[in-house]
């Protein structure tokens, strides 16, 4: 497998870089970097030595890229990956991106939340949640990773909206990140000072990934879905812990919920189901493609509580790209991706 990294330098790109290097089918032959091209990846990152030689490029050299490449990942911010994609995708090569560009399949929804003009309306692009997607990823060219928060609220309430439990108009996500999910910029806000011996809401009611959690929960319910979704910054590095809320239906049983889960996830791999009373933790997925999940039913509320925990930058980002690489080329799903957590 020949493969290319355009955004090779964020933090999405280097947990690319890293998860490949254990991938048996996997040879990164480009890797480009608009700030620091001509610089060996060794000198950005350091810990990459013996590892990669690649000297970064720059965008400039696209249709190289393209036509050296099988498949190339974006880790670009949104709106630069369209013109990308028609250049990787006019040599006959598959694209997934990391980004946002192609993760909605009505397009205006993507114009009002990221206020940028979509520029490939016609792109037919896949929405890569392996394990709630996975024969449609099979067949895609264009494949959207799904954002961090997303994976980690849409797989904890699928079961639930799929097997008609919850009333889909009572739910509400509250969901905490590690810093590295806001990227490798330099921010005020993410300084160590700033953010250490702190927790706090940001983006209440405006987050983007609000309507890419709604457009799939609105899938499988066969309604639309509006969510309560805010999300909070942790002063951690990685990881992301979603506690979600959802009332249930009349007459619904703990055991019901019980088996909307064990029969939607239990032959999935990287979905650890912890069952009824367990308590996900982000340090058990650290470093890991695992999702871990738990559920309460809270009987006197009439309340279903879901927790899940992730890597944001594996399996909320790089992990779960390799893992629909593999699926989009006939691989063993798992291949490159059975890293054990790393707990310390």
């Amino acid at each position: 497998m020949k493969i290319s990294i355009c955004g090779a330098t964020g933090y999405t790109g280097e947990e690319l870089l890293r998860i490949l290097a254990s991938h048996p089918q996997a040879e990164v032959v480009h890797i480009t970097s608009e700030n620091q091209t001509g610089a060996d990846i060794n000198s950005v990152y350091p810990h990459f030595g013996h590892i990669y030689h690649q000297t970064l490029t720059s965008m400039e050299q696209l249709d190289v890229v393209a036509k050296d490449s099988d498949v190339v990942f974006i880790a670009l911010p949104h709106g630069h990956a369209m013109d990308a994609v028609k250049t990787i995708t006019g040599h006959g090569k598959k694209v997934i991106d990391l980004g946002a560009d192609y993760r909605f399949a009505d397009t205006s929804v993507y114009e009002k939340w990221y206020k940028v003009p979509h520029t490939h309306k016609d792109a037919n692009a896949v929405y890569g949640l392996t394990e709630l997607f996975r024969e449609k990823v099979k067949h895609a060219k264009i494949l959207a990773n799904p954002g961090c928060y997303t994976t980690a609220s849409i797989l904890a309430l699928t079961p639930l909206v799929k097997n008609g439990l919850v009333a889909t108009d009572s739910i509400i996500v509250d969901a905490k990140s590690g810093i590295s999910g806001a990227g490798r910029g330099l921010n005020q806000t993410y300084h160590y000072a700033e953010a250490t011996e702190n927790l706090k809401a940001y983006n209440i009611g405006g987050h983007r990934h609000t309507p890419e959690i709604e457009q799939a929960l609105s899938e499988f319910a066969s309604n639309e879905v509006v969510i309560n979704f805010t999300p909070h910054l942790i002063p951690m590095v990685r990881g992301i812990l979603a506690t979600c809320y959802a009332n249930l239906k009349p007459g619904v049983s703990a055991e019901q919920v019980d088996d909307a889960f064990v029969s939607h996830y239990d032959s999935e791999y990287f979905i650890r189901l912890l069952g009824r009373g367990g308590y996900p933790a982000t340090k058990n997925t650290r470093g890991s493609n695992f999702c871990d999940i738990g559920w309460h039913v809270d009987k006197r509320t009439g309340r279903v509580i879901v927790v899940s925990a992730l890597d944001n930058l594996v399996k909320g980002a790089a992990g779960q790209a390799v893992q629909n690489m593999n699926v989009m080329f006939g691989m063993d799903e798992l291949t490159g991706l059975t890293q054990v957590p790393l707990y310390l």
